[in-house]
């Protein structure tokens, strides 16, 4: 099954210009240069029903305090699902954005379902009490439901697959879908998710900066991942304005570039088993 992903946002949880930094990457004009926080929409046609009518589907990947720029600047306009790396606020704070999406898929087929780790589940629901809250009354709040992460989650048979890495000490979800992967957040990979990362097409890495962080992959541990896990294009996110675009990419092997902002690849989102 073919499907898009798009880079929704490739910068960092300041984003990039970051507040009151005059760096030459901040003031840039170069508009690949200008990163919101991080976030992947995943776009594809569901085929025919019996009626001969498609259906368009789209899943994001983190909801960030730029949500609503992002789906305004994409032109989304329904979801079908939500999945959350972790509970950070570059990660969850566009929440309360998904209400207009998420009333035209109330009215079809239930709440929108939001899927998270049960720590993210804790955080969410106690930040987001008037909208999760069984006492919650008002009439606006959005129409979601948190679901439980499972190893495996079809989407209108669409497979994505939690893929763990690490944040620091805290253990967060990367996904693969078909022939594509998003990690972000990575300082990382366990052993065992290496063999989840086998055959990809392309791979969303993030790579911080060139200066190691306790948290966050610099872009040679990013380069040397990409080159083990071996997918046929490697794209660096989640970047800070240390990092130029262009000047960055003259300086990666062959294989490997720099995301930005509004990048749509064309991905094999394959198709789930009966």
């Amino acid at each position: 099954m073919e499907g898009r992903l798009t880079f929704l946002g490739t910068g960092t949880s300041m984003g990039v210009p970051t507040l009151g930094c005059r760096c030459a990457v901040c003031t840039s004009s170069d508009p690949r240069d200008r990163r919101l926080r991080p976030s992947v929409l995943v776009r594809w046609t569901e085929a025919s029903d019996g009626a001969g009518q498609a259906h368009e589907r789209a899943v994001v990947i983190d909801t960030g305090p730029d949500f609503r720029e992002q789906a305004l600047r994409n032109g989304l306009t329904r979801l079908d699902a939500v999945f959350y790396t972790h509970s950070h606020a570059d990660h969850i704070l566009g929440l309360d954005d998904l209400r207009p999406l998420s009333f035209a898929v109330f009215r079809e087929s239930g709440p929108l379902p939001l899927y998270a780790s049960a720590e993210t589940a804790q955080v969410v629901e106690r930040i987001y009490d008037y909208t999760f809250s069984p006492a919650a009354t008002y009439p606006n709040r959005a129409r979601v439901r948190l679901a439980p992460l499972e190893e495996r989650t079809a989407v209108y048979k669409v497979e994505f697959v939690r893929v763990p890495v690490m944040h620091g000490e805290l253990e967060i979800a990367g996904f693969r879908f078909g022939r594509a992967a998003y990690l972000t957040d990575v300082s990382a990979i366990p052993e065992t998710s290496f063999a989840l990362l086998e055959g990809l097409d392309h791979l969303a890495l993030s790579a911080l900066r060139h200066k190691p962080h306790p948290n966050h992959s610099t872009v040679e541990q990013a380069v040397g991942w990409a080159r083990r896990i071996g997918a046929r294009h490697t794209w660096l996110t989640h970047i800070a304005h240390d990092l130029g675009h262009e000047t960055t990419n003259r300086t990666l092997p062959e294989g490997i570039r720099m995301a930005y902002d509004g990048l749509e690849l064309p991905v094999d989102l394959g198709t789930v088993k009966p």
